[in-house]
């Protein structure tokens, strides 16, 4: 039997930069997971992630990452999105160089 769908979020790395960034909902690219759209059907998060990957001016390795709701937007499932979405493991840099991150 098939596993069945769960919500999830497109996801890259941006090429310029290497941030963590999300696709909204209109078709903007946010470094913000709560800002990401949440997809819930199988067939339209194909579509989106087709959208994704024609943009490698913008973007590099675009997935499909599993996320839950919460209470300020949608909340990874992995530890793996945990890191990427809070920035690099070491201080002062990127996203970490925010208080709120740290």
């Amino acid at each position: 039997m098939p596993r069945a769908f769960t919500p999830k979020v497109v996801t890259a790395s941006d090429l310029l930069e290497g941030d963590v960034i999300y696709l909204t909902a209109d078709d903007r690219w946010s470094r913000d997971l709560a800002e990401a759209e949440v997809l819930t059907d199988e067939a339209d998060a194909q579509l989106r992630l087709l959208f994704a990957e024609q943009q490698p001016d913008k973007l590099v390795g675009a997935y499909l990452a599993d996320v839950r709701p919460g209470d300020n937007g949608p909340e990874p499932t992995h530890f793996r999105e945990e890191f990427r979405r809070t920035g690099p493991s070491n201080y002062h840099h990127g996203k970490q160089e925010a208080q709120a991150n740290v």
